[in-house]
């Protein structure tokens, strides 16, 4: 599955940062984790500190599928509102699925600390009423999120437009939230505790995988064999070629990232914004001083007529964004698309497939991609180590 395509600003801007090896002989390891993406890299990183031996591999070059166009916001908002999740899941399960997400953005900034990775940014986030129509939600969505625990204000019009310099009938302004360069995050996780047994291979084609009940047989392209006790599925939307389909409806998202600014030109630096329209609209700025709009998504992932659309939708997300900041100017330097996943209730799937023997999935979704795979993570190396995790029951596939 082709799974972006453009140029994504990322990886045009860092390029291919280190060398890995190929596979090249036949391995034992305890635990081997396909996909070297953001999910592949957490997952290695808590193994690693679990003191787990574990292998990584991927086909392609280390973070070229969907990490390298991802926009990398951190949020602990999930694609489904709180509001409507409680409905869905129940309240407790559906609070506890937003605290999750808003810890797993505090653990990603120690880990950053940790490896030297510079590139994590805490930010304050903020939520608008994209029409009149949707105030009333909004301010639903505002009692639930406070009644968690959440540090938030609700704003009024004329708030709106002192604070963010543009009209809006109610947003909610959160004290929570974050961004990052994913592709870059992925390779300075890699990089941590490069010994054997922790190995990353790139360009390592899977051609047949033997899932027993305590044992994993592989074969690759080349030939040689690995086996394990458990694997782990962290490669995204290309591990539901193995699984139930009907799990995940996917689609696909766009995004366009302007030149350079003056940073008198833009204030808003430390605010990610969002807004309620359906699909929603999102704005972010970067280290190097560009803004970075996205959304238009389309209920469609086949890759020739995804990618037809991607000069017309960077055009319209240009628009979006003139209609709040008129005054801007908005050259256009990067735009790209890329696929992503939807499941019923905006959840990721985490854990282990009981159809499939010695097998664990940790996919993050949508929008909290990379806080999902923090929780995806956690919670696979508690049961990799036999320890009881009460937050697997809301991830799990049999939910």
């Amino acid at each position: 599955m082709i799974l972006r395509s453009g140029y994504p600003f990322w990886l045009i801007k860092e390029g291919l940062l280190y060398k890995f090896p190929k596979l090249n002989k036949n391995i034992e390891s305890e635990i081997f984790i396909v996909g070297g993406g953001i999910s592949g890299a957490l997952m290695r990183y808590y193994l690693i500190e679990a003191r787990i031996n574990c292998v990584l591999v991927d086909s392609r070059a280390i973070g070229l599928g969907s990490t390298c166009a991802s926009k990398a916001l951190l949020q602990y908002e999930i694609n489904t509102p709180l509001s409507e999740l409680i409905n869905l899941i129940g309240q407790s399960k559906a609070e506890r699925s937003y605290t999750l997400c808003n810890e797993a953005i505090l653990t990603l900034e120690k880990m950053a600390n940790k490896i030297g990775f510079c590139e994590f940014q805490r930010k304050k986030s903020l939520y608008y009423a994209a029409y009149k129509k949707d105030v009333a939600f909004l301010k639903k969505e505002f009692e639930a999120r406070k009644k968690t625990g959440f540090n938030i204000d609700y704003l009024d019009e004329k708030a709106m437009t002192e604070q963010f310099g543009f009209d809006a009938p109610k947003a909610i302004f959160s004290k929570h939230g974050g961004q990052t360069n994913a592709y870059v995050f992925a390779h300075a996780l890699l990089q941590y505790q490069k010994e054997e047994k922790f190995a990353v291979c790139f360009g390592t084609v899977l051609t047949k995988v033997e899932h027993q009940k305590k044992v994993a047989t592989i074969e690759t392209e080349e030939r040689f064999t690995i086996k394990t006790n458990k694997i782990i599925y962290a490669n995204g939307y290309q591990a539901f070629q193995i699984i139930n389909k009907n799990i995940l409806n996917l689609k696909s998202t766009y995004a366009v990232i302007r030149e350079q600014y003056n940073r008198a030109e833009f204030r808003k630096d430390n605010v990610v914004i969002l807004n309620t329209a359906k699909p929603y609209l999102y704005l972010r700025t970067t280290l190097d001083g560009r803004i970075l709009v996205g959304g238009r998504d389309e209920d469609c992932y086949n890759p020739k007529k995804r990618d037809r659309l991607i000069v017309s939708k960077a055009k319209q997300l240009v628009s979006d964004f003139n209609k709040i900041y008129f005054n801007i100017k908005f050259k256009a330097a990067f735009c790209w698309t890329a696929t992503f996943g939807q499941t019923k209730d905006g959840l990721p799937i985490t854990g282990a497939y009981d159809k499939i023997p010695s097998s664990y999935f940790g996919l993050g979704i949508r929008n909290s991609d990379i806080t999902f795979s923090v929780i995806a993570a956690k919670i696979i190396t508690d049961l990799m180590l036999g320890n009881e995790n009460s937050d697997a029951m809301i991830f799990g596939f049999d939910r």
